[in-house]
């Protein structure tokens, strides 16, 4: 009798890894919602920048981790960005995605958190610093836009950026002081990235030229601003080409609790040129007690 040949069994297909820029989907303010989320304590919303093909795991993830340790951090891709929702009939402006930060808060429950914005994320922790004072704790505004300022040319590239990989290494080299950071490879990445489906078509349609409007539309009130009773660590880099200093002295000057600190060698990549200086700056800003009133 003969013994009948078996097929050799077939190795299991591996599953493809999950993208760490995928975390769970909420709907917040009507919109899904793409958010991030680490560690358990008193809430951190986390409010990244405008930068073509940005999430928020590429805005935040060098300093998601240690912010983390003692406090639920959390990190949403704002409207038209990421994986969140891009709604056909979407009106991009400052009302519309600081609605869509506080439906965050709304979804999870949260009375009130601490915020951190990063450049057009600075415009949105401010605004709604100022329309929803009791939802704010403390506020963290790093290179931030949300006063006037002459439009800068890192900043007309980078709204105004076409996809293309020579277009995207160009306007890396704006980003970051330390030009060792901007390789070929993070070219490549942030360029498949801004040429995901929907990514480019949304991002195109929220900074439309001419370009200096846009930076009034995303700017407060400045008697709104004089009047925030909200403690405020203002961050950025000496040699940011993206959002000038003077933006940043000007919110020291203009919000009484503010406190404002400056890296040089550094450009508009505080959270990652000085990630890990940046994130314990944050920690002992959100530490301290509650000032004397």
């Amino acid at each position: 009798m003969t013994a009948s040949l078996k097929a050799p069994p077939q190795a299991a297909e591996q599953a493809p890894e999950p993208s760490p820029e995928l975390g769970r989907e909420i709907l917040a303010a009507g919109w899904r919602t793409n958010l991030l989320e680490q560690g358990s304590g008193f809430p951190l919303l986390l409010i990244h920048g405008s930068g073509p093909g940005v999430t928020a795991w590429a805005n935040w993830r060098l300093v998601m981790p240690q912010l983390a340790q003692n406090r639920r951090v959390l990190a949403p891709d704002m409207l038209g960005f990421g994986y969140s929702e891009r709604p056909a009939d979407a009106h991009y402006n400052l009302d519309t995605w600081v609605l869509h930060a506080l439906g965050v808060l709304d979804a999870l429950g949260i009375a009130q958190a601490d915020l951190v914005g990063n450049s057009f994320g600075g415009a949105i922790a401010l605004a709604l610093a100022v329309r929803h004072p009791e939802r704010v704790r403390r506020l963290v505004l790093m290179g931030s836009v949300g006063v006037p300022f002459e439009l800068t040319a890192g900043l007309d590239a980078a709204w105004g950026y076409t996809p293309s990989l020579a277009n995207m290494r160009a306007l890396l080299d704006f980003f970051a002081f330390d030009r060792g950071l901007v390789s070929d490879e993070l070219a490549e990445l942030r360029y498949q990235a801004s040429i995901r489906p929907g990514f480019q078509e949304s991002f195109a349609a929220m900074f439309p030229a001419p370009r200096q409007r846009w930076v009034e539309a995303l700017c407060s009130d400045e008697r709104a601003i004089r009047a925030l009773p909200h403690q405020t660590l203002v961050v950025h880099g000496r040699e940011d080409q993206i959002i000038p200093l003077e933006t940043s002295l000007t919110l020291s000057h203009w919000i009484p609790n503010a406190q404002l600190h400056v890296y040089g060698h550094c450009g508009h990549w505080t959270q990652i040129e000085h990630a890990g200086r940046f994130a314990r700056l944050v920690e002992d800003f959100l530490a301290e007690a509650a000032p004397l009133s």
